[in-house]
Order: structure tokens, then C-alpha cells, then sequence
């Protein structure tokens, strides 16, 4: 199998710190549906071996190589810890209207509602609280329809409006408010 290809290879998972003493991992998924993982099937890491995942409780999975055999211990495991999986693009379902892979936005030229280039989107952001595009030019926008009002696939372009301001109150050591 291939090493990991950025421009059709889209991250499935990341393998995290180990589950025990009989070679089960964290498998931190990067879809909507961790079950996910398990169903693609052959996924594949940045050095090309092939692994499948079994979810055997939440967020912890038994992972099988090339050869149908599970990690012996927990020496194997922590030597996969930071792993990334992927798939080719071409295995995911398509996507309907107004939903979008990271892996597409990933690369896209980003202008502003006037039409001015402002950089090219390096990193999809998701943390859990929301989904934010982070531009080459130190622009970091969050991924909703007021700051992100067009996105163009087949121009490969999405259209930014950057809040204004971003104002905050409090004691960052506490209780923060933030208004825009």
C-alpha cells in the first residue's frame, strides 16, 4: 500500500496512548460517527501499513495489520501512539448539499467578499466547540455561515468575513464572556 497521499488521503483517526496491558489502543476518531472507523475497513498510516479498526468500548479499539493479526502488547501499542489513519477520498460516501470533508476545504484559495485573495486555508480546526478555518496569512475564522457565507468546490474557493472585533470580559483566569 501507498505512503499517505495529501492530495486524495483524508485522516480517519489518530491513534492514542494505549488501553491496558493486551495491545488495545485510544482511537481518537476524526468523523462525525466514530463508528465510522470500524465500517470503512482497510485503513492505512503515513508509512503505508494497512490496519483495521474493532471499537471494543467507547473511544477504545483492538487494531488488526496486513496479516489479520492483532497488537500483542502494550510495547506494540505505544509504538503506534500518534498515528494517523486514513482512506482514500474515493471510499467515503458523498456528501450532500452544504456539507463538506475538512480534506476539501484543506488547500482552497480563501477571498473576501470583495473578491481579494486572502490566503489559502491551511487547517480545519474542530476542538469540539465548533469548527474554525485557519488561513496561511494568520487568519483564523470560525467555520459559520456569517464568516463563511460561500463555499465554491468546483472554484475551490471559499468566501471570508472575518469578524470585526472580537471583544472579551472577565478574568481570563475565570468566568470569560465573549461578544463579537
Amino acid at each position: 500500500m501507498p505512503r499517505f497521499n495529501p492530495d486524495s488521503d483524508v485522516l480517519i483517526a489518530t491513534v492514542g496512548r494505549p488501553h491496558g496491558v493486551r495491545g488495545l489502543v485510544h482511537l481518537h476518531a476524526a468523523t462525525d460517527d466514530p463508528a465510522s472507523v470500524e465500517t470503512l475497513g482497510v485503513l492505512h498510516d503515513g508509512q503505508g501499513m494497512a490496519w483495521t479498526a474493532r471499537w471494543v468500548s467507547a473511544g477504545v479499539a483492538a487494531l488488526t495489520d496486513a496479516d489479520g493479526q492483532d497488537l500483542p502488547d502494550r510495547t506494540a501499542a505505544e509504538r503506534l501512539v500518534n498515528a494517523k489513519l486514513y482512506v482514500p477520498r474515493t471510499v467515503l460516501p458523498e456528501t450532500g448539499d452544504d456539507e463538506f470533508y475538512h480534506a476539501d476545504l484543506i488547500g482552497m484559495t480563501a477571498v473576501s467578499a470583495d473578491g481579494d485573495v486572502l490566503g489559502t486555508v491551511l487547517v480545519v480546526h474542530d476542538y469540539g466547540a465548533g469548527v474554525s478555518l485557519e488561513v496561511d496569512r494568520g487568519l483564523i475564522v470560525p467555520f459559520t455561515l456569517a464568516c463563511v457565507p460561500r463555499v465554491d468546490l468546483a472554484k475551490r474557493e471559499v468566501t471570508l468575513v472575518p469578524p470585526v472585533e472580537v471583544e472579551v470580559e472577565g478574568d481570563l483566569s475565570g468566568e470569560v464572556q465573549v461578544r463579537a
